[in-house]
């Protein structure tokens, strides 16, 4: 049973993708455009924006930084105030590996500021304009991309995972208080993709996708109607039962599969 109103047409609808200069988000910019949808893109560079919009006509670009709460706010304001947002993603992320053998604070601290801060930023920004969509009859959506990677602790993770963590937490949050208003919400759960934040990992990563068959995962489970979109479902799923397992048989699965 879908969760949320599936969305199934694409056309005319208006979707904020925030953090799409690259990777998941670009290529579901693409795919949404592909569909009929304007799409308004959001990174920190203005180049890669500026291409996009060259390339999709009707596209919009906003540049900002997710970590300026004013920043986002202002960027808000001026796109709400052109019409309603159908759609807000937060795709925006960060990831450098880590181990608490070389605890670096400010990597910890970037982490937090990009993967969970900036997106209560957005949610801060978005939220009253999409309750107000609610109440005359639309069906907005607020969706996240965290990561398999906070479903429990892993070895190089330290900054990461507990990030995506949080923003799991907050999507389960945010349905329990939007979904009875009228504003969808999904998480997003995204196995190995290979993006720019993945190329630098040195350790093999089963069931590799690219960020074209990431973004189809992602529109068919707004489609569905889905609240956990996670992905690819014969790596996701064997993830999912060792999330039940207990600590003594987690902990030492991950030692011995990663070697760590």
């Amino acid at each position: 049973m879908a969760l949320n109103p599936p969305i199934t047409d694409w056309r005319g609808k208006r979707v904020w993708l925030v953090g799409a200069s690259s990777g998941i988000g670009r290529a579901t910019a693409e795919l949404l455009h592909a569909r009929g949808a304007q799409v308004i893109v959001s990174a920190r560079q203005r180049t890669a924006l500026d291409d996009f919009v060259r390339a999709h006509p009707g596209s919009l670009a906003l540049a900002l930084d997710v970590t300026d709460a004013a920043a986002v706010g202002a960027g808000a304001q001026a796109l709400l105030a052109t019409g309603p947002l159908d759609l807000v993603c937060y795709c925006a992320g960060y990831y450098r590996a880590q181990r608490a053998s070389r605890l670096d604070l400010a990597e910890l601290q970037r982490h937090l500021q990009v993967n969970y801060l900036g997106a209560l930023n957005v949610l801060h920004a978005v939220t009253p304009a999409l309750l107000q969509a609610a109440r005359t009859g639309r069906a907005p959506h607020l969706s996240f991309v965290a990561s398999v990677a906070g479903w429990r602790g892993l070895p190089r993770a330290l900054g990461y995972g507990p990030s995506k963590a949080a923003l799991i937490h907050l999507a389960e949050t945010l349905f329990l208080d939007l979904r009875p208003q009228g504003v969808g919400v999904s998480i997003i759960n995204p196995g190995f993709v290979a993006t720019p934040m993945t190329a630098g990992n040195t350790f093999p990563m089963p069931a590799l996708r690219t960020p074209e068959q990431a973004a189809q995962a992602i529109v068919r489970g707004w489609q569905r109607g889905a609240f956990d979109i996670h992905f690819p479902r014969r790596f996701t799923c064997v993830l999912k039962l060792l999330r039940v397992l207990p600590y003594r048989w987690y902990f030492a699965l991950v030692h011995r599969f990663t070697g760590l």
